[in-house]
């Protein structure tokens, strides 16, 4: 039988270029000349901070670095998680955006609920991180897909791992 995966990864490369790419464009502006701006990404962690002087500065950076993941990853600004804004050794500021991969519980349960809601003749079950469709067809797997596209617009998601 037909199956697929619904899944969501983070491109890493793609994540580490916007931010290195974001980290030169803050590096050049005059208006940050002299300052505390910067942005880092630890990988490991699957963290992104922003390093400013102030709250204002902070909106800057966010507002040069979300276009540049734009660029690279379609929808990538949607998975980062805002933390609070925290003020560091005097007046600098810093925020951590945490980097979701994988389908939430609370996610992967309403989606399987939507397909199931729909009537479509397939049979959705969650995977770990993953949400797995099974269909007698191709065409009625499709039609899944479209369901759920148009129903998630919150969270990037990636349709994979097509098996006939």
């Amino acid at each position: 039988m037909p199956s697929f995966d619904i899944s969501s990864e983070a491109d890493l490369v793609a994540l580490k270029n916007a931010v290195d790419v974001a980290g030169r464009h803050i590096g050049n502006r005059y208006d940050f000349k002299g300052t505390s701006a910067r942005v880092d990404l630890n990988e490991k962690d699957k963290l992104i901070t922003l390093f400013g002087d102030s709250e204002f500065q902070l909106s800057q950076i966010k507002d040069i670095l979300f276009p540049e993941l734009e660029k690279k990853e379609r929808e990538s600004t949607k998975r980062l998680d805002a933390g609070v804004i925290q003020s560091v050794s005097g007046n600098k500021s810093k925020q951590e955006l945490k980097i979701k991969i994988g389908i939430e519980t609370e996610l992967a349960k309403s989606i399987v609920k939507q397909i199931k809601d729909s009537k479509i003749k397939v049979q959705a079950s969650i995977q770990g991180d993953a949400v797995r469709v099974t269909g007698a067809k191709r065409d009625v797997l499709q039609e899944c897909i479209a369901l759920v596209k148009k129903s998630v617009t919150d969270f990037p998601l990636q349709f994979g791992n097509f098996r006939d």
